[in-house]
């Protein structure tokens, strides 16, 4: 029996972030990887509009012939690969959460949690990979990165670069199976991936606050080098509190969630902290100009930069790089605020 693309888009605006139109469509591997990430990080279903109408014709075209498997590699993706490696760093930090109170959760529990995440994406739609050596890769690299709070970011990324050199088209399956026992099988997965979530944060509220604090923290840290996509990502992380606050007022009232306030209370201190720190490399005030920022940025550039350096590169290198993240960190800002 065909799909009707009418049906597709009422189950995407009805469950969209559930994966129900992915799941009328056969596509179970996608319906699970939505409902595990909250629609996709919230992009995934919102482009998922667009491509319906081909989901629809494509899966119709499968059932009126039977459809051979497809040989060859299937090319590479960058949005794949990216997909590949957030989802591995969301089920990492999610593994961390839940079960980083096991003795063995460095050695098994993270690199297991960040290979199943990636190898999750990689069998999206047609394709599929190896997942013994996507997990092999997560095993390998998480001894290097020993207890480190982003260990997270290297096993994801090493796990994402292995799947996508061994991708491949899936053998064609049967997409008449009962539809009760793919529900039963989704069901299983999400609430393996569910469950010790749940537990933590009811049971272990203040040690998870800290732990995710701590996570995100070693995050922005990384990340800061990049001061254009740290301030995206400061943004993200502080959606939800702000969106909270325009339905219930500003911050939380229940205690239960005056815990988790506390996760927004660091992002935003964070923020402030970094902002003086730029003041400071540049020595120019909180409340200075644009014009007075480019001029004690051009003055600083023009001491240390590691062409004026010659005898001592690696301090001039260090210099201007820090240099370079405190302008567009003020410069970012006062954009921000002035947009005209």
């Amino acid at each position: 029996m065909g799909k009707r693309l009418l049906v597709a888009f009422g189950l995407w605006a009805i469950g969209g972030p559930l994966g129900l139109h992915h799941i009328y469509l056969g596509r179970d591997s996608h319906a699970l990887f939505l409902m595990l990430t909250l629609g996709g990080f919230g992009m995934g279903w919102m482009w998922d509009f667009w491509k319906i109408p081909g989901l629809v014709s494509q899966v119709n075209k499968e059932i009126k012939k039977a459809k051979k498997m497809k040989e060859g590699t299937p090319p590479a993706s960058a949005i794949r690969f990216m997909a590949q490696f957030a989802t591995g760093i969301y089920f990492g930090l999610a593994a961390a959460i839940g079960l980083s109170s096991l003795t063995s959760y460095y050695v098994i529990a993270l690199p297991l949690a960040i290979g199943l995440g990636v190898h999750l994406v990689a069998s999206v739609g047609e394709q599929t990979s190896n997942l013994k050596n996507t997990l092999v890769a997560a095993f390998l690299t998480s001894p290097l990165f020993y207890g480190r709070a982003v260990s997270m970011i290297p096993i994801s990324l090493a796990a994402s670069i292995t799947s996508q050199q061994h991708r491949h088209y899936q053998r064609q399956q049967g997409k008449d199976e009962n539809l009760s026992l793919r529900l039963y099988r989704i069901g299983l997965a999400y609430l393996a991936f569910t469950g010790p979530l749940a537990h933590s944060a009811l049971i272990n509220t203040s040690r998870t606050v800290n732990y995710v604090a701590g996570c995100i923290g070693s995050l922005l840290e990384w990340i800061s080098i990049f001061p254009s996509l740290s301030a995206k990502v400061e943004k993200i992380l502080l959606l939800p509190y702000r969106i909270w606050g325009l339905f219930a007022g500003e911050g939380f009232h229940d205690h239960y969630f005056k815990e988790w306030e506390k996760i927004y209370e660091f992002v935003a201190s964070f923020q402030n902290e970094k902002v003086e720190m730029a003041c400071k490399i540049l020595g120019v005030r909180s409340d200075a100009t644009i014009e007075d920022i480019n001029r004690h940025y051009r003055d600083l550039v023009k001491v240390w930069h590691p062409d004026h350096n010659r005898l001592r590169p690696v301090e001039a290198e260090k210099h201007f790089i820090e240099i370079q993240a405190a302008y567009e960190t003020l410069l970012h800002l006062r954009k921000v605020r002035n947009p005209g």
